[in-house]
């Protein structure tokens, strides 16, 4: 007969954190939520670390490449999804990468000989107000000169005029050469009172613009996750079925870190993959592999030291129904829990420290905060995601409200076999393991994410804990009761108004 395990499969929702001491010395905004991506072999620093435990789901729905940007730049990071061709997912790579922090590659150009016509109707498609004049109208031609909506007067000079006739001339532009820093690129701009500075290189071609505005945009982003070469930074997703042609297309975009996509990544055909790929490409990518939901899958994927990262839960998402499909899954806690713990034994036993990445089972701001006490290093996020302006799907009215529709990979929507085809050869979806369906639009990632990371912040305290290491450490969790939860809430009493709708702490129940 069948092995029966004596606990019960649990979710985040019966535990409650009990306060530890909290240190006068201590305040949120004083708190460390970095946390590795990557293995953290003893005595040595992280290959690769995130500046906040956030990472986004590898969905058609939520990780494009402006959540991408945008979650980078609070400081987390996104794995761009892998159910579309080779291509596409390496163009959104590398449309993130492009965005090195403070120099921007111009997407506005035009030539000395555009009429002013065509370069007001290029100001309002773009919405900039400042475009590069080069010699064949790109974004790395030699640069003949710079025009602003300043250097002409759209209602009173003739629109048929050329652009040379208006433009300040390469001669008289202030500009650095490729190399500069960004600090001295800044200096440039405050001594000269500039708001844009292009960058050239030896040959006058220009390679990049510096905007005032990306300055003091950036001092409102201390938390940018940045690359080396202060790009931001970027994940991707790759299957067990393409993952040779796939991968070495991802590294040479550029792409900071990978993972199999994979509803379980309990099986012989992810580790051929792994394999594969530390081969190939040694330890110069960040690797994670998943999902499992116990022990002996985490012992599976670290075998031979091969990932970086271990991806734990099957069926928890909001839009995943594998449980019922199939009767396969654990709850989300419960797997955590049994993962976390061997991790932690499998550290004593090598000095290795392998980050586990809690995926799924997230109701709320509160359920992130009880999964970081439980010991994940990061959670990834889809529907947290696809509810803001940053996903990549279009906003929807029902009813008065706005919406964003939001499906699985698991669907037929999704068209996504390579995530649980059982390796025969047809590419048909025989069952869904996911539904469709829409949620509602709760703003940008930014408004977003500061409440969330201000209640982790706020319950790190309380827990007298100063980074998340400590926060794993000293957390002590209780089990409660339905009577606890009644009692918990606010049922006992009439609310005149109520905010509801303008706290996303309940951003797990709507929709």
């Amino acid at each position: 007969m069948a092995t029966i395990l004596s606990d019960t499969s649990r979710t985040f929702s019966e535990y409650l954190l009990i306060p530890r001491l909290t240190r006068s010395s201590q305040r949120p905004d004083l708190v460390d939520l970095a946390t590795p991506l990557s293995v953290v072999e003893q005595n040595q620093i992280p290959r690769f670390s995130i500046n906040i435990p956030v990472v986004s789901a590898c969905m058609q729905s939520v990780s494009g490449t402006d959540l991408s940007i945008s979650l980078a730049r609070q400081g987390g990071l996104s794995f761009v999804f892998c159910s579309q061709p080779i291509e596409e997912q390496v163009e959104m790579v590398r449309q993130v990468k492009a965005h090195k922090a403070g120099f921007v590659t111009s997407d506005s150009n035009t030539t000395e000989e555009t009429s002013i016509r065509e370069v007001v109707d290029l100001m309002r498609r773009s919405g900039h107000s400042t475009v590069a004049v080069t010699s064949d109208g790109s974004a790395t031609g030699v640069l003949k000169g710079i025009i602003t909506d300043k250097d002409f007067w759209e209602f009173e000079d003739d629109l048929d005029n050329k652009v040379k006739q208006h433009m300040t001339p390469i001669d008289e532009v202030i500009y650095g050469n490729d190399g500069v820093s960004l600090r001295d690129a800044n200096e440039l701009l405050h001594k000269h009172k500039k708001d844009c500075l292009p960058i050239l290189n030896k040959k006058g071609n220009l390679v990049a613009l510096v905007f005032k505005k990306d300055y003091e945009d950036h001092r409102r982003h201390p938390l940018e996750l940045l690359d080396d070469s202060k790009r931001l930074c970027v994940g991707a997703a790759v299957n067990t079925h393409d993952y040779s042609d796939r991968v070495p297309a991802l590294i040479e975009a550029g792409v900071d870190a990978i993972c199999f996509d994979s509803s379980d990544g309990f099986t012989e055909y992810q580790m051929e993959g792994i394999k594969w790929i530390r081969e190939n490409f040694g330890n110069a990518v960040v690797l994670g592999g998943g999902n499992v939901v116990s022990a002996e899958g985490f012992d599976y994927l670290v075998e031979n030291s091969l990932v970086d990262f271990v991806k734990v839960g099957m069926g928890g998402g909001s839009i995943c129904i594998t449980r019922e499909q199939k009767g396969i899954g654990r709850g989300q806690a419960s797997a955590l829990l049994d993962v976390v713990q061997r991790r932690d034994e499998y550290f004593k036993e090598t000095g290795r420290y392998i980050p586990i990445c809690s995926d799924g089972g997230l109701g709320n701001d509160t359920q992130i905060v009880i999964a970081m006490a439980m010991g994940a290093d990061f959670v990834m996020m889809g529907r947290y995601f696809a509810q803001t302006d940053e996903s990549p799907t279009p906003k929807t009215s029902i009813n008065g409200q706005m919406y964003k529709p939001y499906w699985g990979e698991g669907t037929r929507r999704a068209q996504n076999w390579q995530r649980y085809n059982d390796g025969m050869s047809s590419r048909q979806m025989m069952f869904e393991e996911g539904v469709d369906a829409y949620v509602p639009l709760v703003g940008p990632v930014a408004e977003v994410l500061e409440t969330t990371l201000y209640k982790l912040r706020s319950t790190m305290v309380n827990v007298g804990a100063d980074s998340l290491s400590e926060f794993r450490e000293q957390a002590i969790l209780t089990m409660v009761s339905e009577q606890s939860v009644v009692e918990a809430g606010t049922s006992t009493v009439f609310q005149f108004s109520s905010n509801r709708e303008l706290d996303n702490s309940d951003w797990g129940n709507r929709g």
